[in-house]
């Protein structure tokens, strides 16, 4: 009996092993530059549109926004983000500060899923909420390149990992973060910037939040 036990015992533990092993290798960890020169961006960021005078990089994640890069290649997705000051041709964003768009995770159209930066430290990805918010970025998006199945799964499983590990209230999509204007986390203080988004589309959310109503999501503001 006791041969039995201490053998159900090493099988339990070899599940264990092989469960956390399986969730720890699901992301591969493919940084983006994030030198001196990035979190001193980060940190203008946060006191120019948030009008906070002791800047922090680190949040406390409250919200998961998922998106789309619109760009139909791995590489060229994970090249927009690479460095540390917006391009001159981000015209639109780009006069609001030099810090580059980021996000924390990449997700290839095969669904692979690339971590770019620590969950904790603020990118710029969604205006208003970036001190909260972690970033999920879809490889794809337009006609000739739509989100793929693998990339619904994949965020699905990414949703479920980062709000076990987070108290998550929010999960939304790029395209519904205007509604959270005058909501007690909008810190924008700019009333004019503000860009028009569709991603990653209402078919998409919904989908993701089918699969993850366990976690009680607060509604997103009407």
């Amino acid at each position: 009996m006791k041969k039995r036990l201490t053998s159900c015992f090493f099988s339990l533990c070899a599940v264990l092993l092989l469960l956390t092993s399986c969730a720890t290798t699901r992301i591969i960890d493919r940084p983006i530059i994030f030198n001196e020169e990035r979190e001193q961006l980060t940190k203008e960021y946060v006191t120019e549109r948030y009008g906070i005078d002791t800047p922090s990089i680190t949040i406390v994640p409250k919200m998961i926004v998922l998106h789309w890069t619109a760009i139909p290649t791995l590489e060229g997705s994970f090249d927009a983000f690479n460095d540390p000051t917006i391009p001159q041709w981000r015209t639109l964003v780009g006069g609001a500060s030099g810090l580059n768009v980021s996000s924390h995770f990449l997700v290839a159209q095969d669904g692979t899923i690339y971590r770019l930066m620590p969950e904790t430290v603020m990118g710029r990805h969604v205006i208003g909420l970036n001190h909260c918010a972690i970033g999920i970025e879809n490889v794809g998006g337009t006609e000739e390149t739509p989100l793929t199945k693998a990339q619904l799964q994949a965020n699905i499983w990414l949703v479920n990992y980062l709000s076990k590990k987070y108290e998550i209230d929010y999960l939304i999509g790029h395209h519904e973060y205007t509604r959270f204007e005058g909501h007690e986390l909008w810190l924008e203080k700019d009333g004019d910037y503000r860009t028009e988004k569709t991603d990653p589309g209402d078919i998409f959310m919904s989908s993701v939040r089918k699969a993850t109503k366990k976690y009680k999501f607060k509604p997103v503001p009407q």
